[in-house]
């Protein structure tokens, strides 16, 4: 490791191993640095990702893939469910795995990655960031950088020490938890949503398989609403009811920052990609491949910004973000904060909706225009996303 490169990334998930691939791939020196001692571990989410999102980075392997689904179930608080069209594939990750590849092809095109690597403070000199102060092998370090890139979670602290507000609105944070859960059947190649009240109020119960006898059990409330009972006690009783001989294998929670992208992205030689960024799409949560999109496009400028010698380049990120993904996000959080309060009765109203739709029409963007069909101007952000 040498004490100074042209790019320092903070964190070692999807969007951050991206951004490292990258910037290296611009021809920039770059060094990855995680906190943890593996690459991939721990996993800290539901790992279900689209076919067209993944092919944009990386070919699928069955090294990564734990199960390939064609389709998706809603089930309504009465018990009720309609199967959506869904055009195309989704997988469901072994994120340590997929992490692991991630990082070797950042390292591939020439990036430098330590683990065990606990950053603590920013170099800063008359206001512009020019390095990072950590730890490594019980070691302190000073490691300059002409640019930093935070990929370092949604509680950033590579954002708050460069002076970006990464404040998440507790009306915009979900209380997530998940077991991975062993013995258990569940239908292979479908995603299950359970929705209610008694189930997950003002948010979403998810089955994903991981095999013939393997499946992430997660749930996704709002804190507001954890603060009465929390979600993992919630994912508990569900997991009682429909599981009860199950193993629990692994267990996780932790928030995710269910708002809109962060107003400031990049600041004195910083740029925050993924969770740390809010790169989470608002509605479902999933922040893998926006959270990578996100890492590809900082990477791609913060090299193009070192090749010029000039970092108020950096920008460009935010105006490519925005038009890339932004956009899409502003309209899925209005759409969020329309639906976050549909009662059980609304949630049931709207499952025999799409149940009485033709099959061509029952898809995820025809089942939102029946959930908004009396909020007519929610109706042309529908389109906009499901049609574009």
């Amino acid at each position: 490791m040498n004490d100074n490169y042209d790019v320092i990334v903070v964190g070692a998930g999807p969007a951050g191993s991206t951004a490292a691939r990258f910037a290296a791939a611009g021809g920039a020196s770059v060094l990855m640095l995680e906190k943890d001692r593996d690459v991939g571990y721990p996993v800290r989410c539901g790992e279900a990702v689209s076919h067209e999102g993944v092919v944009q980075f990386i070919q699928p392997d069955d090294r990564w893939i734990a199960a390939r689904c064609e389709r998706f179930r809603l089930i309504s608080p009465s018990g009720h469910s309609v199967i959506p069209r869904l055009d195309g594939l989704a997988y469901v990750l072994e994120r340590r795995i997929f992490d692991y590849e991630l990082a070797k092809l950042a390292v591939k095109e020439g990036a430098e990655v330590v683990t065990k690597a606990y950053v603590y403070d920013l170099i800063k000199r008359d206001g512009t960031v020019e390095g990072v102060r950590a730890t490594i092998k019980d070691r302190k370090v000073e490691i300059k950088g002409k640019v930093i890139i935070g990929a370092d979670g949604v509680e950033s602290r590579v954002g708050k020490w460069a002076g970006i507000d990464t404040t998440t609105q507790i009306r915009d944070m979900e209380s997530c938890a998940q077991f991975t859960l062993g013995g258990v059947k569940v239908e292979e190649g479908i995603l299950e949503f359970y929705f209610g009240d008694n189930v997950a109020p003002g948010g979403y119960l998810w089955v994903f398989p991981k095999g013939k006898d393997s499946a992430n059990v997660g749930i996704g409330i709002s804190v507001e609403l954890a603060k009465q009972k929390s979600a993992v006690r919630y994912l508990e009783e569900f997991v009682e009811r429909t599981y009860p001989r199950a193993a629990v294998l692994t267990r996780i929670a932790g928030g995710v920052p269910c708002a809109k992208t962060c107003d400031e992205v990049v600041k004195n030689g910083v740029m925050l990609v993924g969770d740390a960024a809010h790169q989470v799409n608002p509605v479902s949560g999933g922040g893998i491949i926006s959270g990578m999109i996100g890492g590809m496009i900082a990477g791609q400028v913060a090299a193009e910004a070192v090749r010029s010698d000039d970092l108020g380049h950096l920008v460009e990120y935010e105006k490519r973000w925005h038009k890339r993904l932004g956009w899409r996000h502003e309209v899925f959080y209005r759409i969020k904060e329309a639906i976050s309060d549909f009662s059980d009765e609304t949630l049931n109203t709207i499952c025999e909706s799409g149940l009485k739709l033709p099959e061509e029409k029952r898809t995820v963007g025809g089942i939102f225009r029946t959930a908004l069909w009396n909020r007519p101007s929610m109706l042309l952000d529908v389109a906009r996303v499901f049609v574009s």
